[in-house]
């Protein structure tokens, strides 16, 4: 399925692919996608950097027995997900009977750090559950509150209604109203026979702490956890294991001539591209990146306030997604984010943007020597 992007008061349909040195690198900040609701549907599959994922291609961390009792159990939901749909078929008819609610937790909630692997476990449980991907969805917890946004609250329940299991990574809830939505839309869901699997890096009674304190957020976060069977997986960033330094920011010329060079990269200056983030909705970011090999960025900088800064945290996800390389000049990535940024509510959010873009800069360091 196509994405119109527009830029320059043209529209196409696929971005191009730059080729010779006189066509230039594109720019992110020229690009308007614009993502038709279906493509929001079809989307939810793992991410191109864990295609091939699989449970035997995780290795556990030995020192962490937390790691192989992970893949134990999960396998072992997966299994447990085989044949029919709770409702009876893989998609329910208006006049079959309504399932019987479950009175056991409907799924597992992978707690840990960032950088210990949850992502490629519920990736994992997305590729071993024996469904039709049809039947199955997996999308970070923007990405469903997007569904939401372009669906609408019932539609949305029809859509993943008939799922065998929803996979959620993520699962971080930002404000009181995403809470609300979330843990109404994952009980309906739950009513019907769906499955559920989420990461986070805390807890489900423990969500939110530290960001609000209203009475009924955190009744909302206690009802949601009941949907779950919270496993704890210990270890350390598995990204910066036994790997090099996180390469030093480059010069702004070999920044410039990297992306003239190199097919398919764009180029941009970081502050011009905080600005257009600002204009283009998150749900958009993946869209945003589409047909591009390698962004490059210029006179990088620390972020101004928290909402740009979350803004990147997204950006930052869908680019580790598509393992698009990063290369940069200015400051360092981990100096992003301010101190008070980093001792927040949202610290996780900005420590795992950090981790995502260090090794999206190591990845991007061939592109200097070509």
């Amino acid at each position: 399925m196509s994405t119109s992007l527009s830029t320059s008061g043209s529209t196409y349909g696929r971005p191009p692919i730059a080729g010779p040195a006189d066509v230039g690198p594109q720019a992110l900040c020229a690009r308007e996608p614009r993502v038709p609701a279906e493509r929001l549907v079809a989307e939810m599959v793992p991410p191109p950097r864990f295609d091939s994922v699989r449970f035997d291609t995780y290795n556990p961390d030995p020192t962490q027995p937390s790691q192989a009792e992970a893949v134990t159990v999960l396998s072992g939901f997966a299994a447990g997900l085989g044949g029919s749909h709770a409702s009876g078929s893989g998609k329910r008819r208006w006049f079959a009977k309504k399932p019987a609610a479950p009175t056991a937790p409907r799924g597992v909630y992978l707690d840990g750090g960032y950088g210990v692997g949850k992502t490629h476990l519920l990736a994992s449980l997305w590729h071993a559950t024996p469904a039709e991907p049809a039947l199955k969805a997996f999308g970070t917890f923007v990405e469903l509150t997007n569904l939401v946004g372009a669906l609408g609250f019932q539609q949305t329940v029809q859509t993943l209604g008939g799922h065998r299991l929803l996979c959620i990574d993520e699962f971080e809830l930002d404000d009181p109203g995403d809470t609300v939505l979330v843990s109404s839309l994952l009980s309906r869901l739950v009513e019907q026979g769906v499955a559920l699997a989420a990461t986070s890096n805390t807890l489900p009674g423990k969500l939110g702490e530290g960001r609000f304190a209203a009475v009924d957020f955190l009744r909302e976060i206690q009802g949601l956890s009941a949907h779950f069977r919270p496993l704890r997986i210990d270890g350390q960033d598995y990204r910066h294991r036994g790997l090099p330094e996180a390469p030093a920011p480059f010069s702004d010329e070999q920044v410039t001539k990297a992306a003239y060079a190199t097919e398919g990269a764009s180029l941009d200056d970081f502050p011009g591209l905080l600005e257009h983030l600002a204009r283009v909705h998150p749900s958009r970011y993946g869209a945003l990146t589409d047909g591009i090999s390698a962004v490059c960025l210029t006179d990088v900088g620390p972020v101004p306030d928290q909402s740009t800064a979350l803004r990147l945290v997204v950006l930052a996800d869908r680019l580790y997604d598509r393992e698009i390389p990063v290369l940069a000049s200015g400051v360092p990535f981990d100096r992003l984010f301010s101190e008070d940024m980093l001792n927040g509510g949202y610290r996780k959010k900005y420590f795992r943007a950090i981790s995502r873009l260090t090794a999206l800069a190591r990845d991007a360091k061939p592109l200097v020597s070509q």
